[in-house]
């Protein structure tokens, strides 16, 4: 047969299989686009790229591929060195893998216990592996905000900021420091560290910030945190534990209840710089009136106000016109009569009849502290607790905690809420849960069309939960979480783990056509697929290793994807090439799957 023949031949056996794992991996990026909010927004390019790749690549497959394979391949009788060598040592492969399939066969039981032992070491390590947005990446900068007492003057807060400037000269990593000062308050500054580039230094722009922290937090005279910029475009304040307590009550009742619950969360070593956006450090004066000595003396609640309100704030009173002007007549006492809260109880309200009676009489004033700005959060009174975390304690444990201590300190009447990189840690994990269960579903859905069956779809995706076990392994040796981008990763393993499955089954059915019974057509099937699957596997694992072992900008979100397919991709083909035979002798329809055809493919253990 001629070599184009051949191959064209070639491409239509294998025709089928193309189309499945494209639509495959389209039905896995597919969702991903759907995904609400800013991880949604983030990964819908990356979705739609990927989806728009491989929707080529399969074209590519079906048609430039064989063309190519026809003109440019050509057999070589007198192969080299490695060729020779390389070809015995696929050979042994794949005779030892037959070999030990046919062994497991016979002992099915004993790859049921490794699917069980599988599923039991992915709901371990899920449980075990730490839970963030994103990772936190060496962006090259470190903040340091600082907030001096109310009625700082600009030199004291000047004086401090230089004092954390020359803390940030013992860093020779950093080469510029730029600092703005009495922006947006007299008392507030920022100081921008800048550091060298990444292959000039050794240490991260985090470990800097985590070494800078005890000396600048030691300073008495401020309130100053050396931050790194968040992952996913936050703003630069944005800290990663952001809890916001809700309640009707009174904003001193709110403090109390904060003040009780940052002293629970001081117990925990993991949370770092405490803080409340709910601060009574504004004096305000405060009027009670003796409601019932102003009832006897003939004065009610409103003529006391509104004196207070002429004699301390003005009031408008009339207008008169001179020389074709005309004058608004405001009535206020001398700025010296109004100086101090004593000058209130000197203030004269007129009683029954014409008698002229001092507040003194009739109000007692106290002095309080009240909150400078009133916040709300969902229309009620709100108070947001924010906070840093230690390296080895992540965003999901911190809130697991502080749901915990909520429980346990709020009363009846308040509720809790999240907020900035919490709000979207809590979002994302719930969104992308529902991205993973849509992309099995679709997957399912796409080839039981495929294969006209529900059955050789479900053994097909046997082969996920296997690659989910390698996958949070790597995650978990390499140090990594369980973010946005290991999830990605996640996703992104099933559709690339299912085309071992589709490979295996699909051809198994075409061998069950030409005659072969269930046990022989998988034995030939899985043996005679062996070799694209392991070149399928090395592939993507040497193409993902790069990822793995990145340095400089971003590294650390790519550690997360890369380790993801380099762990699923290598225990998982492992273990498919046996599972997938396995469950397939036992949950195959018993009848052919199609129609019957002349003579059986020949097996390349056994074609000569």
């Amino acid at each position: 047969m001629p070599p184009f023949q051949a191959a064209i031949k070639g491409s239509r056996e294998v025709g089928f299989a193309i189309v499945a794992m494209t639509m495959t991996l389209v039905a896995v990026y597919a969702p991903l686009a759907f995904s609400p909010g800013r991880t949604g927004r983030l990964f819908t390019e990356f979705a739609l790229a990927l989806a728009g790749a491989v929707v080529v690549s399969g074209l590519v497959a079906l048609t430039l591929s064989p063309m190519l394979s026809s003109l440019l391949l050509r057999h070589n009788p007198n192969p080299t060195w490695f060729d020779s060598h390389m070809e015995t040592v696929l050979e042994w492969i794949t005779r030892t893998y037959a070999k030990m399939l046919g062994w497991l066969l016979e002992r099915r039981y004993l790859v049921l216990l490794v699917m069980l032992a599988s599923g039991l070491v992915s709901w371990w390590a899920m449980g075990d592996l730490k839970r963030e947005l994103s990772p936190l990446e060496d962006r090259g900068v470190v903040l340091a905000r600082i907030n001096a007492p109310d009625g700082a003057t600009l030199a004291y807060t000047d004086r401090y900021a230089r004092s954390i400037e020359s803390i940030a000269a013992d860093y020779p990593e950093f080469d510029r420091i730029f600092s703005t000062i009495g922006n947006p308050t007299v008392s507030q500054g920022n100081i921008f560290f800048r550091a060298k580039p990444w292959e000039d230094r050794t240490r991260t722009t985090l470990d800097m910030a985590r070494a800078m922290t005890p000396r600048v937090a030691g300073l008495s005279g401020v309130t100053a945190i050396p931050i790194t910029p968040p992952s996913l475009g936050q703003g630069f304040s944005s800290r990663p534990i952001e809890f916001v307590i809700i309640t009707s009550e009174s904003y001193q009742n709110l403090a109390q209840t904060v003040r009780a619950f940052q002293d629970e969360l001081a117990k925990n070593p993991g949370f770092v710089q405490v803080d409340t956006d709910l601060r009574l450090n504004k004096p305000e004066i405060k009027l009670e009136v003796d409601r019932e000595r102003a009832a006897d003396m003939g004065v009610s609640v409103d003529l006391i106000a509104r004196a207070i309100e002429t004699m301390l704030g003005g009031r408008k009173v009339t207008r008169y016109k001179r020389d074709g002007q005309q004058y608004d007549v405001i009535v206020q006492t001398a700025p010296s009569g109004r100086d101090t809260p004593d000058d209130i109880e000197k203030i004269f309200v007129r009683g029954k009849g014409a008698e002229l009676i001092p507040l003194s009489a009739l109000v007692k004033i106290h002095e309080v502290v009240v909150p400078r700005e009133l916040i709300h959060f969902g229309q009620r009174r709100s108070a947001t607790i924010t906070a840093n975390l230690t390296a080895d304690y992540s965003v999901g444990e911190a809130l697991n905690f502080m749901d915990a201590t909520a429980q346990k300190v709020l009363k009846t009447g308040y509720a809790t809420d999240l907020n900035g990189i919490s709000r979207e840690f809590k979002k994302s994990s719930e969104s992308l849960s529902l991205v993973f269960a849509l992309a099995l579903l679709f997957i399912f859905l796409v080839l039981a069309a495929q294969f006209e069956s529900f059955v050789d779809p479900f053994v097909i995706l046997l082969s996920v939960p296997l690659s989910m076990a390698g996958a949070l392994l790597a995650l978990k040796f390499s140090g990594g979480t369980l973010n946005v981008f290991s999830q990605i990763g996640l996703i992104t393993l099933v559709g690339l783990i299912t085309k071992h499955g589709i490979l295996i089954v699909e051809f198994a059915n075409q061998l069950r056509e030409h005659g072969l019974d269930t046990l022989a057509a998988i034995k030939q099937s899985a043996a005679q697929r062996l070799r694209p699957i392991m070149m399928t596997t090395g592939a993507m694992v040497l193409g993902a290793v790069p990822l793995a072992i990145a340095t400089g900008a971003g590294a650390e979100s790519r550690h997360q994807i890369g380790w993801v397919i380099v762990g699923g991709m290598s225990l998982g083909t492992l273990l498919t090439v046996f599972v997938v035979p396995t469950m397939y002798t036992l949950l195959a329809r018993t009848a052919a799957p199609g129609p019957r055809k002349e003579a059986a493919i020949d097996s390349p253990l056994t074609a000569h």
